[in-house]
C-alpha cells in the first residue's frame, strides 16, 4: 500500500465492491494522503462521496488531456460499480477514444474497451 497513490486505493475499492457491494467498500476506502494529482485527488473524493461527477470532470478539463482522461477513465470504472453500464460505457469509451495519452493507463482503457466489447 502506498498512502500517496489514489489509484492503489482506488482498485483496492474496485475489487472490493464486486465482492461486497459500493456501500460496503467505501467504509473501508483507505485514507491517502499528499498525491500531488488534483484530479487524483478529486478522483478520491468522489469515490469517498464528498463530490460529485461533475467535479471530477471540471477539475479534469482544468488539467489537460491526461487530467481529462483520467477523469473519464475513473468516473467509466466508477459507474461500472455502481452497476450503471451505460453511463460506464459512455466515459471508458470518451477516455479510450478521445485522450490518448503515452501512459500505461490509457492501454488499461483500450483492453477494459475491448473486453466489454463496447468498441
Amino acid at each position: 500500500m502506498n498512502a500517496q497513490d489514489v489509484e492503489e486505493t482506488v482498485w483496492r475499492y474496485l475489487c472490493m465492491a464486486r465482492l461486497v457491494g459500493v456501500k460496503e467498500a467505501r467504509n473501508f476506502l483507505l485514507t491517502v494522503k499528499n498525491d500531488p494529482r488534483r484530479i487524483m485527488q478529486t478522483v478520491y473524493n468522489l469515490y469517498a462521496g464528498n463530490c460529485t461527477p461533475d467535479d471530477v470532470v471540471g477539475v479534469g478539463k482544468l488539467e489537460g488531456d491526461r487530467g481529462n482522461f483520467y477523469s473519464h477513465l475513473y468516473l467509466g470504472l466508477y459507474y461500472e460499480a455502481e452497476n450503471n453500464l451505460d453511463l460506464a460505457q459512455e466515459y471508458i469509451v470518451k477516455a479510450a477514444d478521445n485522450y490518448k495519452i503515452d501512459d500505461y493507463m490509457w492501454y488499461l482503457a483500450q483492453v477494459h474497451k475491448k473486453l466489454r466489447r463496447w468498441v
